[in-house]
């Protein structure tokens, strides 16, 4: 009776110990595919996709396909344009125009597709955004069977955003409690089904405050997921609502300004602090030197004059202070608006050179913590940008020649020393002066 008590007794033990094995070999596997994390905002180096103009296949396949060469790129998050099911009514197929909040636009892929490409992107250490368009719908929207949820002139009728030309799109109201909770519930629900890691809220200007507040306030109460909140607009209490970052529109026009019409570099360094004055410690502005808004009117080749000049433009937009966007294409500099119009696609067998200049200085500026969130000194010269990004021992020095001519420019007497050349990693020892080319850039560490 001993013997078989015994041998039952070591059976138990050993069934035992094989469920705790099981559990914890299990546990290992789980833990090992969600090694994944959000990058924090000071981080965040982000790239804009069009998947219309992305691929030849035009859809969410396309994305997961090139996903190695964006993170070539130094990219560590992708923002999607809307990828929501488009309006017809009134419509002229703009992605804006959102016909149902939670069914995808077939024409993208399933929502299996979808799904995987979030987790590969996952898997390589990218977080993945979607675009939220929480001000408007299409006129053909689901929720038109409620037309208390949209804003309404004197006789009733629902009306496009005051003081817009959006006629394909219906005002919706933030006075309907319902219609909040909707929206609500319907940006919990690409969380819930697809584990994106937050929304890029287009025309955010155009939403009050305390939608903002209620909207954020309600997702980053979702368990164990931490959520980028970017807002297309350039309210200050955007960050009061819980966004981390906004648009620095006042900075582009700033830049464009410097090298199109020959103003003062220090009006660009103006602009800069003006826009920080009001940012809270821990938050950034969106820093850009195009996305889709402005390639559909002109692309960076064209704003700036040629490639030299595109990539100067940049050099200094990723690197001064704020958190850096690249929208597609712009790395083998699409020349013409044409290419994201919805029927044709990028080549990315194009201007090689410029890609390369691309990788360089975004790998960098991924790596270095000086780059990201070092601490700016701005030193004077009316056509050469010049500043400083320190962090504790380490230092990175950018030049940038805004004009189309050669510049000679003194070197104050704190930057004479001995440098390394970030993009071509050659010794670089400044001395007195130095004479840069046409649109000329140097990015220097030590």
């Amino acid at each position: 009776m001993f013997e078989k008590r015994y041998r039952f007794f070591g059976f138990l033990c050993s069934v035992i110990l094989f469920i705790i094995f099981t559990n914890c070999s299990s546990d290992t596997s789980r833990s090992a595919s969600t090694t994944f994390e959000v990058p924090t905002v000071e981080n965040i180096v982000l790239y804009e996709i069009n998947i219309s103009a992305f691929s030849s296949t035009k859809n969410f396949q396309g994305v997961t396909a090139r996903l190695d060469q964006i993170k070539e790129l130094g990219v560590n998050t992708i923002w999607l344009m809307p990828i929501y099911q488009v309006g017809v009514v009134n419509s002229f197929g703009s992605p804006y125009c959102v016909k149902n909040y939670t069914k995808l636009n077939p024409q993208f892929g399933t929502l299996a597709d979808l799904q995987y490409l979030i987790q590969k992107a996952h898997e390589k250490n990218i977080a993945v955004i979607l675009d939220w368009v929480a001000n408007h719908t299409s006129w053909d929207n689901v929720w038109m069977s409620n037309p208390s949820w949209y804003t309404q002139d004197s006789n009733g009728n629902i009306i496009s955003p005051a003081g817009t030309n959006w006629n394909d799109v219906a005002d919706l109201s933030f006075n309907n409690d319902t219609m909040r909770l909707a929206m609500i519930d319907a940006m919990k629900y690409w969380i819930d089904t697809t584990d994106i890691d937050g929304f890029r809220c287009d025309a955010a200007d155009f939403v009050p405050f305390d939608f903002w507040q209620q909207a954020i306030s309600s997702l980053n109460a979702i368990p164990n997921k931490h959520l980028i909140m970017l807002a297309e607009g350039a309210r200050n209490d955007h960050f009061t609502a819980g966004f981390q970052m906004n648009f620095s529109w006042n900075y582009l026009g700033s830049l464009k300004n410097v090298f199109t019409s020959g103003q003062d570099v220090a009006t660009l360094f103006a602009t800069n602090t003006s826009e920080y004055a009001v940012v809270p410690a821990g938050k950034r502005k969106l820093r850009f030197t195009t996305n889709h808004d402005e390639s559909n009117q002109a692309t960076p080749i064209t704003v700036f004059g040629n490639k030299q000049a595109a990539l100067a433009a940049s050099v200094i937009t990723i690197y001064m202070e704020g958190v850096p966007l690249l929208y597609c294409g712009q790395e083998v500099g699409v020349s013409l608006s044409s290419v994201y119009n919805g029927s044709n696609t990028i080549n990315w067998t194009v201007n090689g050179d410029m890609l390369g200049e691309y990788k360089k200085m975004m790998r960098f500026y991924a790596t270095s913590d000086a780059a990201r969130k070092g601490s700016l000194i701005t030193f004077d010269n009316p056509n050469v940008v010049i500043f400083e990004k320190s962090m504790g021992a380490e230092h990175v020095l950018v030049m940038v020649n805004t004009r189309a001519t050669s510049k000679t420019v003194g070197i104050p007497l704190v930057l004479q020393t001995n440098w390394t050349n970030v993009l071509s990693n050659v010794a670089k020892t400044l001395s007195s002066s130095l004479t840069l080319a046409p649109n000329e850039y140097l990015i220097l560490r030590n």
